[in-house]
């Protein structure tokens, strides 16, 4: 084993395979592996630990950053390994047994586990997974993502680490780790811009904690984004001509406010967007940097970028890792309750783009249930910028299933952001600015600007029929249920 790769020397001798760390794993255990958004996720234990389960009784909570990669939830759900899960997924096998009840899925605001494990819920950790790329004198080196994995080597009696000798050394210096203090005594993390850091290098970390070191090469999975299309560009926009307004109405600088994107084809092909915009020295303050953030790092527009993870595709993945030096003065990669910490992102006025399932026409954003029941993905951090953000702003296109449901409803069978927290609404069609309007005046802005034609009429005809009814809020509730029932046969997706 190269030395640069452990460098305590007396951590060699716990070196060993999956299998035999699996040992260490017992029925009922609380395991933390890392990863976020299938970046720096633990790939060798996952494998190991399911093939286990598949010969005896073994299961777990299993706790991470966000979604896992190579597959590893579904073969762990598969196995029946996981008891229950928190606090975000991605993945199709998973989904099914969320959904047939078999796995306990917690969803929550991604700045909140590590809270919650701080504060004694769920139990403690038992053992900690940790993916990294070198052990050093100071503690232990991630490799594209932090996520939780600070927060686990910290509460967790046991670490196993997983040595990913294909991720270069160089990643060494990229990360900024710090943890807020204990309460009540706790004081502000003292952080007040994106560029800069605040904490370490590395994770620190207990040696006498390790009972093993596995190596391993795999790589992370590539992202699953789809380039812009046609719709996507309209959205971006929409969003680009908005946020010009904010700046000739004198409310955002031209260099805007630090920007944050949820994860996914929509919120990625919106910043690519931004490529051919007039905005300069642009600044990200976020939890995932996808492939649009190193393209508005290459073509100058972004100044600097702060995330918990980065994942890429599989060309711009190779392109980062070749120019990593390029960007080494550009990036910060930090611990996810520091990334979407409330505070910072109150303090820093986040202009927050994230992804909706579907809205309705008073602005509740559903961005997790399929038809109110079924989980998709869960909230992940949107909540955490949509809530406390300077300005949120949520995209979708404006129908599914190719035309045969509407994203823009009555009532949304599910609501992940209130009204409250919503301010700005952009399908491909147009864009309703929400803020400083009443549920009535809203109402007229989201289905005169972002209903697909084809809905518009039956949804102008519900409110005015609403309105007569009467309300602060206008509603006819049975038929708010009934437009969802009528549909429902095309509201099922791929759920298993």
């Amino acid at each position: 084993m190269d030395n640069q790769r452990i460098r305590q020397p007396e951590l060699a001798g716990k070196l060993m395979s999956a299998d035999e760390a699996a040992a260490f794993f017992h029925n009922g255990m609380t395991i933390g592996m890392s990863g976020f958004t299938r970046a720096g996720d633990a790939k060798a234990m996952p494998r190991a630990l399911a093939e286990r389960a598949r010969r005896e009784p073994l299961r777990f909570t299993v706790i991470t950053g966000a979604s896992l990669g190579n597959g590893s939830d579904g073969l762990m759900a598969e196995a029946g390994l996981l008891a229950r899960r928190l606090p975000f997924q991605v993945d199709a096998t998973l989904r099914g047994k969320i959904n047939a009840g078999e796995v306990m899925f917690i969803d929550q605001h991604l700045s909140e586990t590590a809270e919650q494990l701080r504060g004694g819920t769920p139990s403690g950790i038992d053992i900690a997974v940790i993916e990294a790329a070198a052990i050093t004198e100071h503690g232990i080196v991630p490799t594209m993502s932090v996520g939780n994995s600070a927060s686990f080597v910290e509460q967790a009696k046991q670490i196993v680490i997983e040595l990913n000798t294909s991720v270069p050394l160089g990643l060494e210096g990229l990360h900024d780790i710090y943890l807020p203090g204990d309460r009540p005594a706790r004081g502000p993390i003292p952080l007040t811009s994106p560029q800069q850091r605040i904490g370490g290098t590395a994770i620190a970390f207990d040696p006498a904690k390790v009972v093993a070191i596995v190596l391993t090469e795999t790589p992370d999975s590539p992202s699953s984004v789809l380039p812009p299309d046609e719709e996507t560009n309209a959205i971006a926009r929409h969003v680009i001509g908005f946020l010009e307004g904010e700046v000739e109405a004198g409310r955002l600088p031209h260099t805007l406010a630090p920007l944050q994107a949820g994860i996914g084809t929509i919120a990625n092909a919106v910043l690519h967007g931004l490529v051919d915009s007039p905005f300069r020295g642009l600044t990200m303050y976020s939890e995932v940097l996808q492939d649009s953030a190193i393209e508005l790092l290459d073509s100058g527009q972004l100044a600097f970028a702060s995330a918990s993870s980065i994942t890429l595709s599989s060309a711009k993945y190779e392109h980062f890792i070749k120019h990593l030096d390029r960007y080494r003065d550009k990036l910060v990669l930090r611990p996810q309750e520091i990334s979407n910490h409330p505070e910072l992102v109150r303090r820093l006025g986040i202009i927050g783009l994230n992804t909706a399932l579907e809205f309705d026409i008073y602005g509740n954003v559903n961005s997790t249930h399929v038809g109110g029941t079924h989980m998709m993905n869960g909230i992940g951090g949107s909540g955490d910028f949509a809530r406390n953000g300077q300005i949120s702003i949520f995209v979708s296109k404006s129908v599914a299933k190719g035309g045969a449901v509407s994203s823009v409803v009555p009532m949304a069978t599910h609501v992940d952001h209130s009204e409250h927290d919503v301010d700005v609404l952009v399908t491909e069609w147009g864009l309703a600015d929400l803020r400083g309007l009443a549920p009535r005046e809203r109402a007229v802005q989201v289905i005169e600007h972002c209903c697909h034609p084809d809905y518009r009429a039956q949804l102008r005809d519900y409110f005015e029929r609403a309105c007569r009814a009467g309300g602060h809020t206008p509603h006819l509730l049975g038929e708010a249920f009934s437009w969802h029932q009528h549909y429902a046969q095309h509201k099922t997706m791929r759920l298993r």
